[in-house]
C-alpha cells in the first residue's frame, strides 16, 4: 500500500540520519572518557581502542532505541508541517493508522535492542571489566614502560626503568615515594615482584635508598642488597562478586537476589521502554504547522530523558527489595503503554472532530 510504504521510505531513511549523528557524539564522548581514565592510569593506553569499542557496542540498544524516537517524531513532525497529515486525515486515514507502518518499519530495530540488552550487554560488561582487572592485577612496576614515569594508582610511588625483562622483572629501576612528610628515593639494579597470598611485593637488588624528613630537614641514607616494598593490589574478582552486569540473562532469572533482579529489571525494562517510546512518538509528533515554532521535539526529548530515568529509578528499588520485579515492569510500562494509547485516542480525537463538524455543516 502506498500509505505503508510511505511511511517506511521515510522513518528509514531519518532513522539512519539519526542514528549516525548520535552515534558520532556517543563515541565523541565515550573516547574522551576513556582516553581519560588511559591517562590516569586506570586502563592501559594500547586498550583504549578495544575499550571504546565494548563501551560502544554496549550502549548502542540505548542509542538505538533514542534514534528510533527522534526519527518517529521527526518524520511525522515533518508531515505535520508540510500539512500531509491533513491530506491523511482527510482521506479518511486517524493517527492510529500511523502505529501499523512504524512498528513494522521498526521491529527489526527492536528485535536488535532486544539481542543486544539480552546477550551482548552482559558480554561487553565482562569483556571490559576483565581488560581492566588484568591491568590493575599487573603490578605497578610492571605497568612501566621503559624510559617512562609512571605513577602508582594511590599516587604515593612514581617508577622509572631504563628496561624490562618480562611482566615482572626490570633493571635499573628508579623509585620515588611519599609518606606524609617523609620523601624517599631508592635505586637498585634490579627488581621483580614477589606472591605472598594476596599480597605483592616489589622486590630490589643491589640499591641505596636516600630518605628526607621534611618536617626536621634530617636525611638518611642507606645501601641495601634486598629491599621489599609492598604493592597495594587487590584480588582478582571471584565470580560470585562479579557485578550484576557481567551476568547473563539467564543467569539473572535463576537467581533471586534483589541486585541481579534490579539488573534483570533493568533490561526487561529498557526493551519494553522502546516499544512504548514509539506509541508515544505517534502521539508527541502532533503539531499545529501555524505555528512558527514547534516544541514537540523538545517535549518529546524530556519525555524520552524521564522515561529512561524512571527505568533507572525502578532498578534501584528492586535492587533495594523494596519492590518486586513483575510489580515493577507492569506499574511503569503498564502505565506508560495506557497513557501512549489515550495520547494517541485523544490525538486522533482532535484531529478528526474538526474534519466531522465540517462535513455535518456541509451536509446540512
Amino acid at each position: 500500500m502506498l500509505f505503508d510504504s510511505k511511511i517506511r521510505q521515510e522513518l528509514s531513511r531519518t532513522f539512519g540520519a539519526t542514528l549516525v549523528v548520535i552515534l558520532t557524539v556517543v563515541l565523541t564522548v565515550f573516547l574522551i572518557r576513556t582516553i581519560g581514565e588511559a591517562a590516569g592510569g586506570a586502563v592501559a593506553p594500547q586498550d583504549v581502542v578495544l575499550l571504546l569499542g565494548y563501551v560502544s557496542i554496549g550502549y548502542l540498544p540505548t542509542v538505538l532505541s533514542l534514534s528510533l524516537f527522534i526519527a518517529v517524531v521527526a518524520t511525522l513532525s515533518r508531515m505535520y508541517r508540510d500539512s500531509e497529515m491533513v491530506i491523511w486525515f482527510a482521506s479518511g486515514v486517524g493517527l492510529m493508522r500511523f502505529v501499523r507502518p512504524v512498528l513494522r518499519a521498526s521491529w527489526p530495530v527492536l528485535l536488535v535492542i532486544g539481542l543486544g540488552l539480552t546477550f551482548v550487554w552482559p558480554w561487553v560488561n565482562k569483556a571490559g571489566a576483565d581488560l581492566r582487572e588484568r591491568f590493575e592485577q599487573r603490578s605497578d612496576l610492571s605497568r612501566v614502560a621503559p624510559g617512562m614515569f609512571q605513577s602508582s594508582r594511590d599516587g604515593s610511588r612514581v617508577f622509572f626503568i631504563e628496561r624490562g625483562e618480562g611482566e615482572a622483572e626490570a633493571r635499573n629501576v628508579f623509585v620515588l615515594m611519599q609518606r606524609g612528610d617523609r620523601e624517599s628515593v631508592t635505586t637498585a639494579a634490579a627488581g621483580r615482584v614477589e606472591f605472598e597470598g594476596e599480597r605483592r611485593y616489589l622486590v630490589l637488588d643491589h640499591g641505596q635508598r636516600n630518605e628526607t624528613d621534611a618536617a626536621t630537614g634530617e636525611r638518611a641514607l642507606a645501601s641495601f642488597d634486598r629491599y621489599r616494598i609492598l604493592v597495594n593490589e587487590r584480588a582478582v574478582q571471584s565470580a560470585q562478586d562479579r557485578s550484576p552486569r557481567e551476568l547473563p540473562t539467564t543467569a539473572l532469572l535463576r537467581d533471586a537476589q534483589p541486585r541481579r533482579q534490579g539488573e534483570l529489571t533493568w533490561r526487561l525494562g529498557m526493551w519494553l521502554g522502546a516499544g512504548n517510546l514509539l506509541l508515544l512518538a505517534v502521539g508527541f509528533a502532533a503539531t499545529n504547522p501555524r505555528r512558527a515554532a514547534n516544541w514537540n521535539l523538545l517535549f518529546a526529548l524530556l519525555a524520552f530523558v524521564a522515561y529512561f530515568n524512571l527505568i533507572s529509578l525502578t532498578k534501584a528499588w528492586v535492587a533495594a527489595g523494596r519492590i518486586g520485579t513483575g510489580a515493577a515492569l507492569l506499574g511503569l510500562h503498564g502505565t506508560v503503554f495506557a497513557l501512549a494509547l489515550l495520547l494517541l485516542w485523544w490525538r486522533d480525537h482532535a484531529a478528526t472532530t474538526p474534519r466531522r463538524a465540517a462535513l455535518r455543516r456541509a451536509a446540512a
